[in-house]
């Protein structure tokens, strides 16, 4: 049997046999000439695909230079050899410049190095069943279930969102240990408290928690034993017992302790040998400014020390080995839960110090060893485990009650240059998908808690969609006509169309879980912004794509196309809207953009 063929052609030869097995010599050697396997590109590589330069004549793939009008190679096939030849051929590219290919008869072929950039498509060199194919693709985001999904409900799973890992973003600083979400280097080396981010740090969690199997813990203490000889005291003057506080915890067990606050103390400790369960959870009240510190073995041996201590300093790294996050001074005196992913933190201070790909090595090759405590304080249900989504979910949602401010809003604190000179924010504008998905984080904290303050705060947060976007609110009109919620409620309107969708998405989970006057005006809202939708989503059809936004209409510049990983947020949000709409508009589109993704076109005259 032949082989398979491999690689890209510009015409489909004869399939004839003889033909086929010559074809496939030639891609191999065009395959190992030119290095496509190099061509594999990362797809959460983002920069890549918004910035991408067309080969010039000082490409190592370019020229004339070092011809030869025909070049005899050998092509393997079963237990034979057969030579094959082929000549170099100069492709000119619309006069402009020229790349070297190879033609065999009546056929061309052209390096994928070339084809690649030109025509901005992806592909790479995979081995299976004994035999190398070379995978094409015309985008790097086609890939879609092709089972029916679970219909979209305001208390289950957001989108894809438990694929999401939101700490691990390069643009995340780190995950506060004072406020429990992400601190953003987006637009601010410095960091801030970026809603959406955090938001979405949430919703990731909520949605990893419904679909992830029940998580694998380990409790290092509970409070309710007497022995309490897995502690180690590090003098004769540190102490540890159990006993009863019926003042918080109503007759439960928890353990006292008392040693030396500084930091040079080895402090009270208990020992563990864990790498899958790297996620600390623990109830604290310290008497004075205690701290816990966790040791990591690194992957040299070494010991890596994480300082939790009752600061205001976010996060700090003193030599090489000690890093230090801030719990806030305020916790001191008060029962708080503590609840840290201990390998990123570990990974966010190697980032102070390495490249995030060597932090990253780093990070996979580490060990936690031991968790001690020290000062004075009580502690209750220490535990590792594989992950505590809930945690960190309501972490989250509690963040935005407590920091939504007298407008219902979450407002972004740093500029925001969408386009310089054109479209720009002060800092302080709302964003429209910081208020949905907020929204959609509040609903089902909601559902989960059944604590009214979460309804209330995705109530409140509707009032900024009252405000223009003109006077610092978030909707803006398209013809004086049509209500549009602004992710960047810019002058003059930039038109996101993500970020609108995901407004729509919080404002439907809205007005499906709450009741009276808040479900009321979030179906108001809601209503006007799917009649916005209807009139203007084809609007955003490129014909090969969709637009990211309409810049290109109401500021003369060129059209700004979406990305190939935002054009699937498209077809997953119009779907999702699908649902809930019967409109055949919305269905039809998503399946013609998503032949877009396999490389159709739209008609032309």
């Amino acid at each position: 049997m032949s082989p398979p063929i491999q690689g890209l052609k510009l015409k489909m030869p004869r399939t004839n046999l003889k033909h086929l097995m010559a074809f496939a010599g030639i891609v191999t050697l065009l395959l190992t000439v030119y290095n496509i396997g190099k061509c594999d590109i990362a797809k959460n590589d983002n920069n890549f695909y918004r910035e991408e330069k067309l080969p010039h004549l000082d490409n190592d793939f370019s020229g004339t230079k070092g011809f030869h009008p025909r070049v005899a190679q050998s092509y393997t096939h079963g237990k034979g050899t057969q030579p094959i030849e082929y000549e170099e051929i100069e492709c000119v590219i619309n006069g402009d410049y020229t790349v070297k290919g190879r033609k065999d008869g009546d056929e061309v072929y052209m390096p994928f190095s070339f084809i690649q950039k030109y025509f901005e498509v992806y592909g790479s060199i995979e081995k299976s069943d004994g035999y190398e194919r070379f995978s094409f693709h015309h985008s790097y985001q086609d890939d879609f279930p092709t089972e029916p999904q679970p219909k979209y409900s305001p208390s289950g799973v957001f989108m894809s969102f438990d694929l999401y890992s939101v700490e691990d973003r390069n643009r995340v600083k780190c995950i506060s240990g004072i406020e429990g979400v992400p601190i953003s280097t987006q637009w601010d080396h410095n960091g801030h408290y970026y809603p959406i981010q955090i938001a979405q740090f949430g919703l990731s969690h909520y949605s990893k928690h419904l679909i992830q199997p029940k998580s694998k813990v380990k409790v290092l203490e509970d409070g309710e034993r007497t022995d309490l000889s897995d502690w180690l005291l590090p003098d004769q003057k540190s102490e540890i017992r159990s006993k009863m506080d019926d003042r918080t915890f109503l007759d439960n067990g928890v353990v006292e302790f008392k040693t030396s606050l500084s930091l040079k103390n080895p402090g009270i400790s208990i020992s563990t040998r864990e790498k899958k369960l790297s996620t600390l959870s623990m109830d604290l009240n310290f008497m004075n400014n205690g701290s816990v510190t966790v040791l990591i073995q690194m992957g040299d041996g070494n010991l890596f020390r994480i300082h939790y201590v009752l600061s205001d300093t976010v996060m700090k790294l003193e030599g090489s080995r000690d890093l230090y996050y801030g719990l806030g001074s305020s916790k001191k005196g008060t029962w708080f839960h503590l609840t840290r992913l201990l390998l990123v933190d570990y990974q966010k201070g190697l980032n102070l110090q390495f490249s995030k790909t060597r932090s990253a090595r780093m990070k996979n090759s580490a060990r936690i060893v031991a968790i001690c405590v020290r000062g004075h304080g009580m502690m209750d249900n220490v535990t590792l485990s594989a992950h505590a989504h809930m945690d960190l979910f309501f972490d989250a949602a509690n963040y935005l009650v407590r920091h939504q401010n007298s407008l219902g809003g979450w407002p972004v604190m740093v500029p925001r240059k969408l386009i310089p000179e054109v479209m720009e924010l002060d800092s302080g504008w709302y964003s429209a998908m910081g208020q949905g998905q907020a929204i959609s984080l509040l609903v089902r904290a909601y559902v989960v808690s059944k604590d009214q303050k979460y309804i209330e705060a995705a109530g409140k947060a509707l009032n900024v969609f009252d405000i223009p976007s003109s006077r610092g609110g978030i909707t803006s009109k398209y013809l004086n006509t049509y209500d549009w919620y602004e992710e960047y409620p810019t002058t003059p309107s930039s038109f996101v169309l993500n970020g609108f969708m995901y407004s729509l998405i919080g404002l439907y989970d809205l007005k499906e879980m709450a009741t009276g006057k808040i479900s009321e005006k979030a179906e108001e809202i809601f209503d006007k912004g799917m009649r916005t939708l209807k009139a203007m989503l084809l609007m955003f059809d490129t014909g090969t794509g969709t637009f990211y936004d309409l810049r290109h209409i109401t500021a003369g510049l060129a059209p700004n196309r979406a990305r190939w990983d935002y054009h699937k947020v498209h077809i997953n949000q119009v779907l999702l809207l699908s649902e809930v709409d019967s409109d055949p508009l919305f269905s039809s589109t998503a399946e013609r953009w998503k032949a877009y993704m396999k490389g159709k076109l739209s008609p032309h005259n």
